[in-house]
């Protein structure tokens, strides 16, 4: 049936040129005469490969030499527990709950300390981010953690949280590269790569080399320590190889797009198109505060449940995969991540407005 225009939240679009290119070398990787996927972590072809992609990721958003890169695996569900185990020395930490997966990671913390939730956006079905410009830091907190873009509600942080000195830890697994960033505003960085960059199985750890100490918390299992993983180069054991290479390629298309600020510009222009025509439509509706909207995420809903279910199934229909909501909210969601076309928007608009025209009574 040929390529849809894939709207998934995660796993998700990935670049049609970097498929085509993975492909081409699924059997021989420059003459090796192997997959990747076959290839021993340990030879040189597979280190140049995450060397590589380290690098390049270092230059697309700009690391400073005192933050390691860390590829890792349990997605970024398993840093939930990973920070707090490494993180909280005072075992107290202030949390800024504005989604499910804050929220996750705010039950997460609490097993290992004191996790403070400072701010919550829960009370309006998180369609909103809470002013963060003067909240109740905790005196000694290791640490402020938020989610930066959140997948299933569309909201953003448009403005960092004052952490008033504080290592901010940020979840951006469905904004990743998806903009500039200042690497030195945050104490760690992480997201899971199945949104915009590779597919799952991969969650890249940006982390200030200062928060990496052999001082954990006790009984923390050796494969949950930062510091094993950053003196050995991501290597401790069997890195997660083949998602890391495609991650890797990932990089090399956003560099030869003209990196983040191209990719922002596109991204904007994108999310435009479908908030735009959510504004003025008088059957659908964008369910965020204007000012918080996500540029990746973009839930929207009729108000009445069959005409949802009978959009989701005619959108597919005409080609559009993956517009059901997430399940804790229903209605549509259509994630218009790095590698969708800015035609897959228009055509789904254009199809929007078909859809409205027919079903307005």
């Amino acid at each position: 049936m040929g390529r849809v225009y894939n709207f998934s939240a995660g796993p998700a679009v990935l670049p049609e040129e970097v498929l085509q290119e993975v492909a081409d070398e699924m059997l021989d990787y420059k003459g090796t005469g192997m997959s990747v996927m076959e290839m021993s972590h340990r030879s040189k072809a597979y280190q140049t490969i995450i060397d590589e992609a380290e690098a390049d990721l270092r230059e697309l958003m700009n690391i400073p030499d005192n933050y390691k890169v860390l590829f890792l695996q349990g997605g970024a569900s398993q840093q939930f527990a990973m920070i707090p185990m490494n993180l909280m020395k005072n075992k107290v930490a202030d949390y800024i709950v504005t989604g499910q997966w804050a929220k996750k990671a705010y039950q997460e913390a609490c097993i290992y300390g004191k996790a403070n939730k400072i701010a919550s956006s829960e009370d309006k079905t998180f369609s909103y981010i809470p002013d963060c410009s003067d909240l109740p830091i905790s005196e000694d907190a290791d640490y402020v953690y938020i989610c930066e873009n959140n997948t299933i509600y569309g909201t953003k942080f448009k403005t960092l949280p004052n952490t008033k000195g504080k290592p901010l830890v940020a979840d951006v697994s469905s904004c990743f590269l998806s903009e500039p960033v200042d690497v030195t505003k945050y104490g760690v960085i992480y997201g899971g790569v199945q949104k915009n960059i590779g597919p799952a199985g991969v969650v890249i750890v940006i982390i200030r080399e200062d928060l990496i100490t052999e001082d954990v918390l006790p009984g923390t299992p050796t494969m949950l320590k930062y510091k094993i993983h950053a003196d050995n180069g991501s290597m401790y054991n069997t890195p997660p190889a083949y998602g890391i290479y495609v991650c890797g390629k990932v990089f090399k298309w956003l560099k030869k797009m003209g990196g983040l600020e191209v990719m922002k510009e596109r991204n904007e222009k994108k999310a435009k198109i479908l908030y735009d025509y959510l504004d003025e439509s008088k059957l659908f509706k964008g369910t965020v505060r204007k000012e918080d909207r996500s540029l990746m995420n973009v839930p929207f809903v009729t108000g009445d449940e069959e005409l949802d279910a009978k959009f989701v199934k005619e959108a597919k229909a005409a080609g559009f995969e993956n517009l059901k909501g997430h399940r804790t909210v229903g209605g549509m969601r259509a994630s218009i991540y790095n590698a969708m076309p800015i035609e897959g928007v228009e055509k789904l608009v254009a199809f929007m407005k078909k859809f409205e025209a027919e079903n307005m009574k």
